[in-house]
């Protein structure tokens, strides 16, 4: 399974992040120059490149979980918002939209809730000790199906880097379907997104 390229235009994302890569590539290119002069560190001006390229990733995934959301959803900004503010509590979500290929044979039974998206509800799913906050909310169009689902996991042997549970179910789900899985940590307060079996940082406090 191979995610279609996606097709929406956000002008003024895009613009900002062009800008800020050519930022970054000219400070490099100041950088290396540098180098010839004795007694230059660098590394304070590298790290600040560093902090800077995360932002940039950050922007950039934000925009293209935009761009897979919007053609399946109306309130795709419903759900970013959502993210933003469990990210800053630190508040651990797992979050499953459907978009073409169907779920239900992929999920484990969940808890019904039939209700529309909106921020003020996956915040209170979510909430800790919430009867619901364990496991994932199913969304399909603009709709919140369910909850408390437990998704497949993907193998720790297959991708060493992921760790935590959450993270290894929104990988595993994207595997095996083109649904768009959100994860946040509730110990870091990092928020991705999983996509064809890859995990993508939108928010890294």
């Amino acid at each position: 399974m191979t995610n279609a390229s996606p097709n929406c235009d956000f002008s003024p994302i895009k613009r900002r992040i062009a800008a800020d890569i050519r930022h970054v590539i000219a400070k490099l290119g100041e950088l290396a120059q540098s180098l010839d002069h004795e007694g230059n560190c660098l590394l304070g001006e590298l790290e600040q490149i560093k902090q800077r390229f995360f932002q940039i990733e950050s922007n950039a995934a934000t925009f293209y979980l935009n761009c897979y959301l919007s053609p399946f959803m109306d309130r795709y900004m419903d759900l970013s918002l959502t993210i933003r503010s469990l990210s800053d509590r630190r508040h651990g979500a797992l979050i499953a939209v459907e978009r073409g290929d169907p779920l239900d044979s992929l999920l484990q039974p969940g808890i019904p809730v039939g209700a529309p998206v909106s921020h003020a509800l996956l915040e209170a799913i979510f909430y800790p000790g919430s009867p619901l906050h364990d496991g994932a909310v199913l969304i399909r169009a603009d709709q919140i199906v369910s909850a408390k689902h437990v998704l497949p996991l993907a193998s720790a042997q297959e991708n060493e880097r992921i760790t935590g549970t959450r993270h290894r179910a929104a990988v595993g789900l994207s595997e095996r379907c083109d649904a768009i899985v959100l994860v946040v940590s509730e110990e870091t307060g990092k928020a991705s997104f999983a996509s064809g079996g890859q995990l993508f940082p939108v928010i890294t406090p």
